[in-house]
């Protein structure tokens, strides 16, 4: 191999390894070095990482959240990724900070569902429906409840039109 084209490979590499460690300002000033390499084909490579470097670097890393609504917008977030222990952190958090919020009590009994923790996912939906009724509509198809279509504490809180048998 061309000793040129090795020492391109080399330099690709060190971009790589400073990429992953996220330090995008080093690893763009090697990558633009590579740029101008024997290989088209590494070249090329080194481009679509540049950009990416440039994009990182104009676009700062999200602050933590601070408002109720920025906790609850990352749980469901982590909550989708299937990360039930940080959605709990951050769905909390928006609940400490917005206790009135029903979105955020409505996003707990999803979790709660989702995780297996039936009593608690009631007593949230209970009270995001007790904030805002039109929850209950909501609740009736939401697949997050579909471990609780048999319980008859959900069939009564959703369907309190209904007549239940004492």
């Amino acid at each position: 191999m061309d000793p040129a084209v090795q020492a391109q490979h080399k330099l690709f590499d060190e971009a790589v390894r400073y990429f992953q460690q996220q330090k995008f300002h080093k690893a763009q000033q090697v990558y633009e070095k590579i740029l101008s390499g024997p290989s088209k084909e590494l070249a090329d490579r080194a481009g679509v990482h540049l950009r990416i470097c440039q994009q990182r670097i104009a676009r700062p890393p999200q602050g933590a959240p601070r408002s109720a609504e920025e906790h609850y917008h990352r749980g469901v977030a982590m909550m989708n990724l299937g990360h039930w222990d940080e959605a709990r952190e951050h769905l909390e958090k928006a609940k400490k900070l917005s206790a009135k919020s029903d979105f955020i009590h409505y996003a707990l009994a999803a979790l709660d569902c989702l995780i297996g923790e039936i009593d608690s996912a009631m007593a949230h939906l209970k009270a995001a429906i007790e904030l805002r009724p039109e929850n209950r509509y909501h609740a009736r198809n939401d697949e997050d409840f579909a471990t609780l279509q048999e319980d008859p504490r959900f069939t009564e809180l959703l369907y309190p039109e209904r007549e239940f048998p004492a």
